[in-house]
């Protein structure tokens, strides 16, 4: 904040829930730039709410369908990101998602918290052990290609689905059916695309092992929530682990009662310095267009 305000007067949002479409689009008119974050649609409607002074929009996320490209692009409006900065953030946390729903760590800790633990049995709350099975990768970008990196400290071996060939070492490319059909652990790290919205649907489930896990940290609508609420509960599928959802904050019902689906409020690049480094860049990107200058890290 201290950086926007030497370098520009700031209207600053301070409301405890994502700002309302009405106050939205009131309060861009005649701005020179958006700072805003991925609950915010800044589609034509806002852009001509603001103005033909408008210079920049700047994301708080590595994603960006929240943005209209195409309505900037139009209006020669810089669209900028927060890549990289959030990488390790991201691929630490997807992990954590794997280790937690493999080995049940949701189930267990509301197990105990319940009171309903009876003490140590051989055969009690069993997971699935990493070691020789397969990571699956769906997109292979920066937060993809860092997943891949850790898999062999849990001795997985790597398979990813993606147009481009990826540079990461003894994995194998290969189509998306035979992917999920070999993989134990399949990985969405897609962009949100209208050719990405429900890639994971009711048959793309059927396809995969009855012993696998599906893991989400990109955006919610490339899962079909009720096709993956039915998979989980013909257990089609061993288990789910979700960050992202289809109507955030809303979460499919049907999800919320199961016990095979690990469910996180958004919190993939949520560390105290991914989170400053992301707010950091996507200033850094409005001073430098609103000073004439090139943004930072332009959207592709």
């Amino acid at each position: 904040m201290a950086k926007l305000e030497a370098a520009s007067d700031v209207d600053l949002y301070v409301g405890s829930s994502a700002i309302s479409r009405e106050e939205l689009l009131r309060r861009v008119k005649g701005v020179d730039a958006i700072v805003c974050l991925l609950t915010e649609a800044i589609d034509a409607a806002v852009l001509d709410a603001a103005g033909p002074q408008l210079r920049i929009v700047a994301n708080v996320a590595v994603g960006y369908n929240n943005v209209d490209v195409a309505a900037c692009r139009a209006r020669g409006i810089a669209v900028t990101n927060t890549p990289d900065v959030l990488t390790n953030a991201c691929a630490d946390f997807t992990w954590g998602l794997i280790l937690t729903i493999t080995r049940r760590l949701g189930e267990g800790e509301r197990v105990v918290r319940a009171g309903k633990w009876g003490g140590w049995a051989l055969d009690y709350m069993l997971g699935m052990e990493l070691r020789g099975k397969q990571l699956g990768l769906v997109g292979v970008g920066r937060i993809g290609g860092a997943v891949a990196a850790k898999a062999p400290a849990f001795g997985m071996t790597v398979a990813y689905a993606d147009q481009k060939v990826a540079d990461i070492s003894d994995a194998t490319q290969m189509p998306l059916d035979r992917l999920l059909a070999t993989s134990d652990i399949v990985s969405l790290h897609v962009p949100m695309t209208p050719e990405t919205k429900h890639l994971i649907d009711q048959k793309a489930l059927t396809k995969m092992k009855r012993t696998a896990y599906l893991i989400n940290t990109s955006r919610g609508p490339v899962v079909d929530e009720a096709a993956l609420a039915w998979a989980l509960k013909e257990r089609l599928i061993a288990g789910a682990a979700l960050d992202v959802y289809e109507k955030e904050p809303e979460i499919h019902r049907d999800l919320m009662s199961l016990e095979n689906v690990l469910l996180i409020p958004h919190l993939a690049s949520a560390t105290t310095e991914t989170r400053t480094a992301m707010a950091d860049l996507a200033v850094s990107n409005a001073i430098a267009v609103l000073d004439g200058r090139p943004p930072v890290t332009p959207v592709p």
